[in-house]
């Protein structure tokens, strides 16, 4: 297992003093401080809170979870005011706490654990989503002539948080508090948090999502076929084909962009699908397993098992009796 944690790197701005560089670090943990609280006030009890602004929400945790039940990510990205988080993609694994902020740029079958939370200090994070359309018209209008162009893609990215983009994110979710004024002034607010995100040190690689023909989105129509029909078999050249790639090349920049390939991708994303309809759906194992397109029960219980580290079987009953999360 590769573990990988990708930073961010600084962008500089000038000669930066000790003595200015302590404030700055104090002015971020006093904003930190008052992001954690928001977030805190928002969600009265652990688990994920959608507020009323579209492609918002909260998440908290009062426990650490492990091997929580795997979800497909959304285009967006993710402050945690408090805590730790691991993050599986493929084979890889990220972590990143308190001050971080994880892009995710393209819809991906995400396994996540809660590493840092306790009840005196819960893991306390905001999510916004990315709308590729609004992206596409900041993209214009930020990059006047022409946007940057990058040929090297990841999962997800992992850095320090702009505290301009905390700030904003602050202010998002004091509108919470004053909802006569939340759904006027809180698409601005997201607009800033997306035209910040663009002008940070990885500004070129979100811009991909609003930059028509760019690799990324030709990846990410294979990547949505593969979402909606999962459970059908994956011809890698028809994908090529419908991300109007060669069949090089479109495998090159889909294991960049996922961190797997066409196959390996269906494999976890069918897994992952099987587990929430057996946890949530109370569908037994033989159901789940032709549900999401798999001819072989022996086959989907290896391949479960060694993803999961569990027997279907058991861990259904581990779930049921409270040893997972």
């Amino acid at each position: 297992m590769t573990i990988t944690v990708t930073p961010v790197p600084a962008q500089p701005f000038g000669i930066v003093s000790t003595k200015e560089s302590s404030i700055n670090a104090q002015r971020k943990d006093s904003a930190l401080s008052k992001l954690a609280s928001l977030i805190d006030r928002c969600t009265p009890h652990s688990g994920c809170i959608v507020l009323p602004m579209e492609g918002v929400r909260v998440f908290k945790s009062t426990e650490k979870l492990y091997d929580v039940v795997p979800v497909l990510s959304k285009p967006g990205l993710c402050i945690v005011a408090q805590g730790q988080k691991c993050v599986k993609i493929g084979q890889d694994q990220y972590e990143y706490g308190e001050s971080s902020i994880a892009i995710y740029p393209a819809e991906l079958p995400v396994n996540s654990s809660i590493v840092g939370a306790s009840p005196e200090k819960p893991y306390l994070c905001v999510v916004v989503d990315i709308d590729v359309n609004k992206l596409t018209e900041l993209v214009s209008k930020i990059f006047v002539s022409q946007a940057p162009m990058t040929k090297s893609f990841q999962p997800l990215y992992v850095g320090d948080a702009d505290p301009k983009i905390i700030d904003a994110a602050t202010r998002l979710l004091e509108l919470y508090t004053n909802q006569d004024e939340m759904h006027l002034l809180y698409p601005l607010i997201v607009e800033e948090i997306l035209i910040r995100l663009l002008k940070s040190p990885v500004g070129a690689h979100v811009a991909q999502l609003g930059v028509a023909d760019s690799n990324m989105l030709k990846i990410t129509k294979a990547i949505n076929w593969l979402n909606d029909h999962f459970e059908q078999p994956v011809k890698v050249d028809e994908l090529a084909n419908l991300s109007n790639m060669s069949p090089s090349s479109f495998h090159q920049h889909f294991k960049n962009i996922t961190s797997m390939t066409p196959v390996q991708y269906q494999k976890n994303l069918r897994l992952q699908q099987a587990r929430q309809l057996m946890f949530y759906q109370t569908v037994d194992v033989s159901e789940a397993c032709l549900r999401v397109g798999y001819a072989s029960l022996s086959q989907f219980s290896r391949e479960y098992s060694r993803y999961f580290g569990n027997s279907p079987t058991k861990d259904v009953n581990a779930f049921r009796q409270g040893i997972l999360n």
